[in-house]
């Protein structure tokens, strides 16, 4: 096998097993952890609390790698796009990433993402992440997003739990494109 076969073969794998969902992540019926997170929705920054949302009806958490990514981006401008639909389903959203507030700020008022639309959380020690068992990556010196900005923070696995309003996990989305995990969050809503 060539030099460049052998590189080409080694980024699809590592390709696909960044889309594998983690074994470990929590699964339905286990109980979602409460959180309470600074979060931004419009470009201003509020406190979340997952058990005041609850409160209101189901809600889709959902963690993703870093604001201002591909996949993040397209994440992000789906669930702003469809978040009519997520609200007439009685549910509400909530993006928690290990981005700064500052950088969230900046990403919920984006009218190409969020678009005013989002509220994303700001989980910077990615504690909140690992309470789902999710896996944190380390982030690389030099990182850059798609505005050139350096990225300077670790980043969660792209995964989604839809969580009743008893505090259940009623599904896991994971190991999917970002549109397609938008989609079936908004199915799993539509079917409780």
């Amino acid at each position: 096998m060539g030099k460049t076969m052998k590189k080409t073969l080694f980024a699809v794998l590592g390709s696909a097993a960044l889309a594998v969902p983690a074994l470990a992540a929590l699964n339905a019926g286990d109980e979602a952890p409460l959180f309470e997170a600074r979060a931004s929705l419009a470009g201003e920054a509020f406190d979340f609390s997952l058990r005041e949302a609850l409160d209101a009806g189901p809600v889709v958490v959902y963690f993703y790698p870093s604001a201002y990514t591909q996949g993040c981006n397209i994440q992000a401008r789906e669930f702003a796009e469809n978040i009519e639909q997520f609200q007439a389903a009685g549910a509400s959203i909530i993006g928690v990433s290990l981005d700064s507030i500052e950088r969230l700020n900046d990403f919920s008022a984006d009218p190409e993402y969020c678009a005013g639309k989002l509220p994303v959380a700001s989980d910077t020690t990615g504690d909140i992440a690992r309470s789902y068992d999710l896996m944190v990556r380390e982030g690389r010196p030099g990182m850059t997003d798609t505005r050139g900005v350096e990225i300077d923070h670790d980043f969660a696995e792209r995964t989604t739990f839809i969580v009743t309003s008893d505090g259940q996990i009623a599904e896991t989305i994971g190991g999917v494109s970002p549109i397609e995990n938008v989609q079936l969050s908004l199915e799993s809503v539509q079917g409780l």
